[in-house]
């Protein structure tokens, strides 16, 4: 299933058809196509086990797809002669266990890119990592280690470290799954203002409030499938599959 209006000459940062995943006998995605726009934020809802993850991981190749093409800002991912390495600065991503460095201070996890991937010397490295973690608002927090930080802290310091190579998209992995409830808002409210700076943003999550709040589309996955997509009032408020409003009925209770 394309996006509304979705054509070859339209212009996209990400721009992923067909796009199949199969371990052994299982097929985890089932030829998806998921087509996003810059400043774009498109979230992800779907059951556990329906390809959301695997989806994600594919579009920066933590997977390898199975079939299907993936683009990033016009480049084939998926092509022998792209140098991976330098595309995954262009791809941010923002896991929903943080996966910080235990031994580094929030500083150091931030620079640590900017150095090794970037080659920066380290004082710019560190000027730009205390610009992202104010950006989060966590300059305070700057030589704080991982285990100082509460888990939603811990996963601003993660957005930051995505925001310091200054990605074309950044994909977010259930980003706020792993936290308890009362840190989840600090987490929301810094992705509602990267979307508001214009960031483009691809969010697997089961936060369906702020989905129909601050999306601006939606895709219902499940079984390796899209099952719809649309706007949020649309998909939320008027679901044309049954699938989906099984779906959000469950959710709801």
């Amino acid at each position: 299933m394309l996006s509304p209006g979705a054509g070859r000459g339209a212009s996209y940062i990400l721009e992923a058809r067909g796009v199949r995943k199969v371990y052994g006998d299982h097929e985890v995605l089932k030829g998806v196509d998921l087509l996003v726009s810059p400043g774009e934020m498109v979230f992800l809802i779907g059951p556990s086990g329906s390809g959301k993850s695997t989806l994600l991981r594919c579009c920066n190749r933590l997977e390898e797809p199975s079939g299907g093409s993936i683009l990033i800002g016009g480049v084939d991912l998926l092509s022998p002669r792209t140098d991976i390495n330098t595309m995954r600065r262009e791809i941010g991503m923002v896991f929903q266990a943080f996966n910080l460095y235990p031994h580094l201070t929030a500083l150091g996890n931030v620079a640590l890119a900017l150095r090794k991937a970037v080659g920066k010397p380290r004082a710019e490295a560190e000027r730009i990592a205390l610009e992202n973690l104010s950006r989060v608002g966590l300059a305070d927090k700057a030589r704080a280690y991982p285990a100082e930080l509460s888990g939603g802290q811990q996963q601003r310091v993660a957005i930051a470290r995505a925001l310091a190579l200054e990605p074309k998209i950044i994909l977010m992995d259930e980003p706020t799954s792993a936290l308890d409830p009362e840190l989840v808002g600090s987490v929301l409210e810094v992705v509602r203002d990267l979307r508001q700076s214009g960031m483009t943003l691809v969010i697997a999550s089961h936060e369906m409030r702020f989905a129909r709040e601050a999306a601006d589309r939606v895709l219902f996955l499940d079984q390796g499938q899209v099952v719809e997509e649309g706007d949020p009032e649309s998909l939320f408020n008027d679901p044309k599959e049954e699938r989906t409003r099984r779906f959000l009925r469950d959710v709801r209770r």
